[in-house]
């Protein structure tokens, strides 16, 4: 199947109308926690029935998928959702170079970058790229349709990876290796409760040069000032500094050490959404510290986390 003919068009705009517009969807209907709640870790019996709900979601099929819980949307879809230089940033790639995607679902997106009308759509860097390059996507449970398995047929022996059964934090470096692009399109970087592992090992995983493109939705972006209008006390992924003050998403991300961050608020009234685009700039990245104090499952879930205070070098 060529490129975004499954989904096409009007799913990748539904996609970002659904971004742009509709509030994140929760799978028990439950509140989301106040800031000053903040200085509670979740008790242990209530995040481990939390975390057991959330992997109900992942393994749902068919009728029973959770409304927002989507696992076909389109390279076009990534291109509409992801800050524009993505789209630069893919075609770009060379048939040496590697891509990874957190959260693939069917992997719909790697099979459009393969498919016969990729090159016609994306003339930039049509000359470096060749046979394109070398494409890794994750995801928690198998959902490899038949389009998979014939388009991993037709080309060369590993050009093309799924890996499922495992988080990104319980692979090792050694069995992924490095890559050049790594996206998320509502993977872990929006599901996950131990965010700045995450990031850790996202970022371990990137060339020097590489960068990750990924985006969350109803959070308080680093240009926008007021507060979403609908009956809700938090936003759906949130920080706390350790005295119980809000920390935006964005400034977190620039705490991080050997990146170059670009934010980019979609603020709308319901649900504001904001992208980034994280530049790995060294080796030697250290994460702040975040630790889970709320966590409610669902599509994608409710989280809140405190950062981590720093004891005083000796």
């Amino acid at each position: 199947m060529d490129a975004f003919k499954k989904t096409g068009l009007a799913c990748g705009l539904a996609v970002a109308i659904a971004i742009a517009s509709a509030a994140p969807v929760r799978a028990q209907d439950k509140p989301l926690a106040s800031p000053s709640s903040a200085g509670q870790k979740p008790a242990g019996a209530a995040f481990s029935r939390e975390m057991s709900e959330q992997a109900k979601i992942y393994q749902t099929r068919g009728d029973v998928v959770p409304v927002g819980y989507v696992i076909d949307r389109s390279l076009l879809a990534y291109t509409i959702n992801l800050l524009p230089e993505f789209r630069q940033s893919l075609a770009e790639l060379g048939p040496t170079q590697r891509w990874l995607d957190i959260g693939a679902g069917e992997g719909q997106a790697i099979l459009d970058y393969y498919g016969e009308r990729y090159d016609a759509m994306n003339r930039e860097g049509r000359d470096k790229r060749g046979s394109k390059a070398r494409s890794v996507a994750i995801s928690i449970e198998d959902r490899r349709q038949p389009e998979w398995h014939e388009t991993a047929a037709k080309l060369e022996p590993g050009k093309i990876t799924y890996l499922f059964g495992k988080t990104l934090s319980e692979r090792t470096p050694e069995e992924l290796g490095k890559f050049d692009l790594v996206t998320d399109v509502f993977g872990g970087f929006s599901y996950t409760p131990r965010i700045s592992r995450f990031m850790e090992r996202t970022l371990s995983l990137l060339e020097v040069n590489g960068v990750f493109y990924t985006l969350l939705i109803d959070v308080h972006p680093e240009t926008w000032h007021s507060r979403p209008a609908r009956p809700t006390t938090a936003f759906q992924t949130q920080i706390v500094n350790p005295d119980g003050t809000e920390m935006k998403i964005c400034a977190w991300l620039k705490q991080i050490s050997c990146v170059e961050v670009q934010c980019e608020a979609e603020p709308k009234i319901d649900t504001p959404a904001e992208r980034y685009r994280i530049r790995k700039t060294c080796n030697e990245v250290v994460v702040p510290a975040l630790e889970s104090v709320h966590f409610v499952a669902g599509t994608p879930p409710a989280r809140e986390f405190r950062l981590v205070k720093r004891s005083r070098a000796p």
